[in-house]
């Protein structure tokens, strides 16, 4: 084996050295799906009462986005600079939820979508909307949580409302298609954000920053983090539920799926398929 790996090798490397720079390598595609695939059918048989536990977590901890924004803008000069600092704030709720291991709808869209590709049955797809309904309702009764909380706070913080009520309101100003398109960015973000993270070792909270960051600063729809934003706004009386609905919820939650889906599951899913095929492990 030592003397094939050096034929292939530069000439004057030892075996050693040709074993570090292996390990050196990026992995494969297939290496990288398999890790994501097995995460997500670790999350397919997981407890539904954990789910919710867990999505509950999640769903409050990504309303410390929305806060650290609105404390950033507080303090910050207005000046037209002043976003590109602020929107450090929104990183702060995925970094909770990611690096705390909680369920998030959004990370959802590519770890058990994987696995429905890769098994095409009944029982793969129940426990796929197992988790979707379990994960979604229990990320937005956290987000509920923590508008509510948010609410209260006025009560020792009004100055705060002056940042809360902008920064809210933005999750309204488009209409239907424009959210849906925007929603898209989105979910392909996160759901790549999730595709990387296997690999990225000690650079797991750069790329959570960086990913995350793309996402606040180009004011794409999240479905979780942008239901606390909504939900604070409801209760504030600046939208009727109609709003939150048709401007929000629906064409959000529609594009967060199809670009997690669409742009990240199955295109790495198509990428990898025929490497699978050729070694016989078919779905």
């Amino acid at each position: 084996m030592a003397g094939k790996a050096t034929e292939k090798g530069l000439d004057g490397l030892n075996e050693i050295e040709l074993k570090d720079a292996e390990r050196r390598s990026s992995p494969k595609a297939a290496v990288v799906y398999e890790a994501i695939r097995k995460e997500g059918e670790e999350e397919l048989g997981r407890d539904t009462a954990a789910l919710l536990w867990s999505g509950l977590a999640a769903g409050s901890s990504m309303g410390f986005s929305f806060l650290m924004e609105a404390l950033l803008s507080h303090y910050l000069p207005d000046t037209k600079w002043e976003p590109l600092v602020s929107k450090f704030g929104y990183c702060i709720g995925f970094l909770i939820v990611i690096l705390g291991r909680q369920q998030l709808f959004t990370e959802n869209t590519l770890t058990p979508i994987l696995q429905l590709l890769h098994r095409r049955n009944r029982f793969t797809l129940v426990h796929v909307g197992r988790l979707w309904g379990a994960v979604l309702g229990a990320n937005l009764a956290g987000a509920l949580l923590f508008a509510v909380l948010m609410h209260a706070m006025e009560y020792f913080r009004p100055d705060l409302r002056a940042e809360l009520v902008p920064i809210g309101m933005k999750v309204y100003a488009t209409g239907f298609f424009a959210t849906l398109l925007s929603a898209v960015f989105a979910g392909w973000l996160i759901a790549l954000m999730v595709w990387l993270l296997p690999v990225a070792e000690t650079g797991r909270v750069t790329i959570i920053i960086l990913i995350t960051y793309i996402v606040g600063i180009g004011g794409f729809a999240h479905i979780i983090a942008g239901a606390v934003n909504a939900f604070y706004i409801l209760m504030m009386g600046g939208a009727s539920f109609s709003a939150f609905l048709l401007r929000f919820f629906i064409p959000t939650l529609l594009g967060n799926i199809i670009g997690g889906v669409a742009f990240v599951a199955a295109l790495n899913h198509a990428q990898v398929s025929p490497e699978r095929h050729a070694r016989g492990s078919h779905p």
